[in-house]
């Protein structure tokens, strides 16, 4: 799915013609002899979406650099144990399993990045996924069933990546993230 099809939007206005132009719009006319009565739709705005850039390019260089000291702490850990981090033949297996000895500082920090108020946490994970989603529609939400069903596919790709079944914390993130979405989607009809 390109990000085309999330963002496409045509504009459809059903145009009304003015068969009286003393008429006003919006009221149902008397009848004059043999008139019709004739109901006239006032003209509606419709809403035009746009696509917000900015929060994106924000949003992908801050969790580009977020990654990159994930990854700095995961290679940092591997390498004090003596392994080497290109030569493990699958880090994910190795994390999954246990099999990798955490140092108290390297623990300290995954668990803080990993907390409820953390960068990894439950919350502000959750919240960046509905603020790229909304960036990426322009804010339309008639677009969230798209962007949920983009999320819930992204958590299958990391499943395949990781070997199994994610952590605890990824099935949560992953439920609080459709609930937000749902929400968003679901103010479209309020």
């Amino acid at each position: 799915m390109s990000i085309h099809q999330i963002t496409n939007y045509n504009d459809t206005n059903t145009g009304y013609q003015n068969y009286d132009s003393k008429k006003v719009k919006g009221e149902v006319s008397q009848p004059q002899g043999n008139d019709a009565i004739v109901y006239e739709k006032t003209p509606t705005v419709k809403k035009t979406y746009q696509r917000d850039q900015a929060t994106i390019d924000r949003l992908l260089a801050e969790a580009e650099e977020n990654a990159t000291k994930l990854r700095d702490l995961v290679e940092r850990m591997l390498l004090r144990q003596g392994e080497a981090y290109g030569k493990a033949t699958n880090i994910y297996s190795l994390l999954r399993e246990g099999k990798v000895q955490v140092d108290e500082e390297t623990r300290l920090q995954a668990q803080k990045d990993i907390a409820e108020d953390g960068y990894w946490g439950v919350e502000q994970t959750s919240e960046r996924l509905l603020s790229f989603a909304k960036a990426l529609s322009g804010g339309d939400p008639s677009k969230a069933d798209i962007m949920i069903e983009a999320v819930k596919e992204g958590f299958k790709q990391a499943e395949k990546a990781w070997g199994g079944e994610l952590p605890q914390i990824s099935r949560d993130t992953l439920d609080r993230t459709i609930s937000k979405m749902e929400s968003w989607r679901d103010s479209l009809s309020e």
